[in-house]
């Protein structure tokens, strides 16, 4: 343990880590997907996809490891038995922060399939990382602006094609196809700018879901909806890395997904959309309420400073 570190040092120290293990083991996983691309035969590509996810995994691993040594985090965390590494899985959370992403991978790594996360393209071009994520078979996405798309209407529904095309990759292995439905982390400001009517969540999306769901829903166990909350306040990736976080709460919920939703085109169908934009909205309403309660039983205690 660090923690007789002062948290400026224990920051560094952690984000030395963080930058020495990603390095590590970016150049066997960038080794196997140059042999995925030189090998495009089935079976081949199963077997190096399972090698590049043990390497993914033993990533997170290394990255627990480091988490722990700068702080013993208090978790609180309940429907783990719900998911296991043989299914496949559709899974959202809340966002409030960059940690959101390794509080996710230090409770679900090793315990159902690596999460691939939908990723605004840009995010391609961060050192290193970028490329890792490409390799893993993340789907990139470009949004375009409804202004832009009136000037150029070629490139409606290249979302929807960018889905597909990475859902088509993820038949042969086990996989959590993973969406921040908010689209961005939770800000007050972008609360007020939203005008959003939950009291902890920004307005949910429910556009790549349904994409998702429509590219392969019928490989999808369930969906696995989970509720993230802070009792420390809102941290930033800052606090994870000093180890100012000191209890997470995470509670998984499995539910089943609607059979009528399976296989429809969601950019075709309006009275579907609405179906199930309004589905969306009605988990978004009982996750608002989880948050309320868990709110109310884990009561801010102020961010360390250690």
């Amino acid at each position: 343990m660090l923690s007789f570190l002062p948290a400026p040092l224990r920051g560094l120290l952690a984000g030395l880590m963080l930058a020495l293990n990603t390095l590590f083991w970016c150049w066997p996983l960038f080794a196997l997907s140059l042999l995925k691309l030189l090998m495009p035969v089935a079976p081949a590509q199963r077997a190096l996809r399972y090698g590049m996810h043990w390497i993914a995994e033993s990533w997170m691993a290394v990255n627990s490891f480091w988490m722990d040594l700068v702080r013993r985090i208090e978790w609180d965390v309940q429907g783990l038995e719900r998911v296991d590494m043989n299914h496949s899985y559709l899974v959202t959370s809340n966002h409030q922060s960059w940690a959101d992403i390794l509080v996710l991978q230090y409770q679900l790594s090793r315990r159902m399939p690596i999460l691939k996360f939908f990723l605004k393209q840009e995010l391609i071009w961060v050192p290193v990382i970028g490329l890792c994520w490409w390799a893993l078979e993340f789907p990139f996405m470009k949004r375009f602006s409804k202004e832009y798309l009136a000037r150029h209407p070629e490139k409606r529904g290249q979302d929807l094609a960018t889905t597909r095309k990475a859902c088509q990759r993820y038949k042969t292995n086990p996989v959590s196809v993973f969406n921040f439905l908010e689209g961005t982390r939770f800000t007050p400001a972008k609360h007020q700018e939203q005008q959003s009517p939950y009291r902890y969540l920004l307005k949910p999306r429910a556009g790549g879901v349904a994409f998702v769901l429509d590219a392969m829903g019928e490989q999808l166990s369930a969906l696995i909806n989970i509720t993230i909350h802070y009792p420390d306040g809102r941290p930033d990736f800052w606090d994870l890395l000093a180890g100012n976080i000191r209890q997470v709460v995470v509670r998984l919920e499995s539910l089943p997904i609607p059979s009528e939703f399976i296989g429809r085109e969601y950019d075709q169908d309006a009275a579907y959309r609405l179906q199930f934009q309004q589905w969306i909205n009605g988990l978004w309403v009982d996750k608002d309420a989880l948050l309320a309660q868990l709110h109310a039983q884990f009561p801010a205690r102020g961010r360390t400073g250690r």
